[in-house]
């Protein structure tokens, strides 16, 4: 889809859609509880969708009504079952380690880039425990086998979701399990969201030195509701409008969120950015803004955004640390760093980041590159241009924000 976004201020009050990263959680934990849980869920994306199509080919019933997700636990897992993780990373690498430990097989459908993105050291964690791999067609991979209780060892800086999916399935082992990290665990946010979306129902992981232990004797229990939370990583576009263009304000986010993406707020601060925090919402206002030093490490997924408002601050600015965004929806840095170069911006990609100096934006065409957070950093940045913006491929944002451009034309002053 072809949008031309012209230059336009946004600003005003929204509302922040439902986690996605917390979907994902609550929904697999839910799907292998003692009995119903209704998860309170306000919008559905595709990757959610994927993770819900998953577990009922698994043998969840999942009913949704009113921004009600009822999630009926898996009584018999289906054995071979196909999941179609469509182009949802989170899915496929979740559900990798429960589908070995339930021991069923199954084949995984992959689409868009997916295929693409790595799944060692993973992959070969779960040969070395059971689990063995073939590879049909480039876009599918069964399995067959089932997860050997044992300390798993495996590193840190690949992927956080490799440790998730781990955790997920360590309950459903039946014999005591540990992980044990080889390197430093970068984005370690998204696994303590995985560990509090574990806690909601009743598993506690022993966190240890080097990794995370889990004692002999734990299944899922469910209190019966779970609210999914305010979702920092879209907020995020709108947050950084409002540090370059008109005040915005943000409602139904949680400070005390274990979402990593809520460090935008002090991102913004660190720009000069004025910020106003009342209960569960967040105003930004622009302000005088300056180039930073910034480590993305923990929240690589903030990059876009904020490297938006780098590329209309003051000075140079450089990001590091975000090597992994080179296997995301699209080559993430290289993305980023064309599309505020075909608006004017001044940016130089690096292997693990950019450095962007501050300098006007003047419009042009922008290619999402089917990625979702390249087209909303696309919207956002037609706000500050002096000319038209021509947004190829639009429709990417409907992987984690479908309402986004309803959103966007809400905002526009």
């Amino acid at each position: 889809m072809h949008l031309t976004l012209y230059p336009r201020p946004i600003g005003g009050e929204i509302s922040a859609i439902a986690s996605k990263s917390q979907a994902h959680r609550l929904l697999i934990c839910a799907a292998f509880s003692d009995r119903p849980t209704k998860i309170h869920c306000a919008e559905i994306s595709q990757d959610i969708q994927a993770t819900v199509n998953c577990l009922t080919a698994l043998g969840s019933h999942i009913d949704y009504h009113s921004g009600v997700y009822t999630v009926c636990p898996i009584e018999r897992p289906t054995a071979n079952a196909v999941l179609d993780c469509a182009e949802s990373g989170s899915t496929l690498r979740f559900l990798l380690p429960v589908v070995a430990a339930l021991g069923t097989g199954a084949e995984f459908l992959m689409r868009g880039r997916l295929p693409q993105r790595p799944l060692s050291p993973l992959y070969e964690l779960l040969e070395e425990n059971g689990i063995c791999f073939s590879r049909p067609t480039s876009n599918t991979l069964r399995m067959q086998g089932k997860l050997r209780a044992n300390t798993y060892r495996i590193s840190g800086n690949i992927s956080s979701q490799f440790i998730s999916g781990l955790l997920f399935a360590m309950p459903l082992i039946g014999e005591p399990s540990s992980i044990m990290l080889t390197t430093k665990l970068e984005s370690a946010p998204y696994v303590s969201m995985t560990l509090s979306a574990m806690a909601q129902f009743g598993i506690v992981v022993q966190e240890t030195e080097r990794g995370y232990c889990l004692l002999d004797g734990q299944t899922y229990h469910t209190g019966g509701q779970a609210v999914v939370e305010g979702d920092w990583s879209n907020a995020a576009f709108w947050l950084c409008s409002g540090a370059i263009c008109s005040p915005i304000c943000v409602k139904g986010l949680r400070l005390d969120s274990a979402q990593g993406d809520r460090r935008i707020v002090d991102v913004l601060r660190s720009f000069g950015a004025t910020i106003s925090v009342q209960e569960d919402s967040i105003t930004v206002s622009p302000g005088t803004l300056h180039g930073i030093e910034l480590d993305a490490s923990d929240f690589p997924d903030l990059v876009p955004p904020i490297a938006l408002v780098a590329a209309c601050a003051r000075g140079t600015t450089r990001i590091y640390g975000a090597q992994r965004l080179r296997i995301k929806e699209s080559d993430r840095i290289a993305s980023v760093c064309q599309a505020l170069q075909s608006l004017g911006g001044s940016v130089c990609a690096t292997e693990d980041g950019l450095f962007i100096e501050g300098h006007t934006l003047c419009g042009g065409s922008v290619d999402s590159c089917n990625d979702h957070r390249i087209a909303m950093m696309a919207a956002i940045a037609s706000c500050v241009c002096s000319g038209n913006i021509e947004l190829c491929g639009a429709e990417a944002v409907d992987k984690s924000y479908p309402k986004f451009w309803d959103d966007f034309r809400k905002l526009v002053i």
